[in-house]
């Protein structure tokens, strides 16, 4: 079907949604903060645990925000990673239970479907809750000082993204921040380098994060985006992007060769 196209695996974060295409080893239990639509390979199936122990088969199955589940082992399969705060996620709402549910209606889903509404907001979405949430994707701010500015107490806002999107706010901003580092990964940075621009406090912190609300790690997934990278020749921009600092020692180095050495291991201790 239409998520085929294309060879190689795949990891892409978009508005709204992340896609993962590939093979899948028998993941850990885990939940995210979105929800997941699990697609098999046409004529397959993929097999999805809840935390109850109950196996769940079909050509596509959903998963809600928040439920525990662990994916058996698949050869070839599509994750989509669909926010709750986006438009398409009210169609997950209305069509699929508060767990684990065989939804073989998704089985030809494709990433063109999430585009147009990954971008848009829920309807159900208040939009003092759309607020702080833009708020917490853009800027590091305390709860407290994120409900006084959309006119809300810290419970208050608390329980309306509890009650709107199954997801508390302080999983949200985990989702978001495992976006930006996924950003980064497909800009071509070290794994190092994505943790921080995702603002975890170090490389492993990143790895925890994301196995945790994916099932995945940074580590599994890299391959597939340097892949991808390799096969889409416009994005072969990196060297244009890493020239620049390249040059800045360059301009330095007759006065101050020494400092410039030093800086890697400045950057070294930052993450330790």
């Amino acid at each position: 079907m239409g998520q085929w196209e294309g060879t190689g695996p795949r990891f892409v974060v978009g508005a709204g949604y992340a896609l993962y295409r590939g093979p899948l080893a028998d993941s850990v239990p885990h939940r995210h903060a979105a929800f997941q639509v699990a697609v098999a390979a046409a004529g397959g199936a993929v097999t999805i645990v809840d935390g109850a122990g109950v196996r769940h088969r079909g050509a596509a199955v959903v998963v809600a925000p928040m439920v525990w589940h662990r994916m058996a082992p698949v050869r070839e399969m599509v994750a989509f990673f669909v926010d709750p705060h986006c438009a398409f996620a009210d169609r997950l709402r209305a069509g699929c239970g508060d767990g684990v549910t065989v939804a073989p209606q998704w089985r030809d889903l494709v990433e063109e479907d999430l585009c147009p509404s990954g971008v848009l907001p829920s309807a159900e979405v208040d939009g003092r809750l759309w607020t702080a949430m833009e708020a917490l994707t853009d800027h590091r701010v305390e709860l407290a000082g994120l409900a006084a500015r959309v006119g809300l107490s810290p419970q208050r806002l608390r329980a309306l993204a509890r009650r709107q999107l199954g997801v508390p706010l302080a999983r949200w901003r985990i989702w978001r921040r495992l976006a930006r580092a996924a950003d980064a990964l497909g800009e071509g940075r070290t794994l190092a380098e994505a943790a921080l621009a995702g603002g975890f406090a170090d490389q492993a912190h990143f790895s925890r994060q994301m196995r945790e609300m994916t099932g995945l790690t940074p580590s599994a997934v890299l391959p597939v985006m340097r892949d991808a990278r390799a096969a889409a020749g416009p994005t072969r921009t990196a060297p244009d992007r890493t020239a620049p600092t390249r040059t800045a020692p360059d301009r330095t180095a007759p006065d101050r060769t020494a400092p410039t050495r030093t800086a890697p291991d400045r950057t070294a201790v930052s993450w330790r």
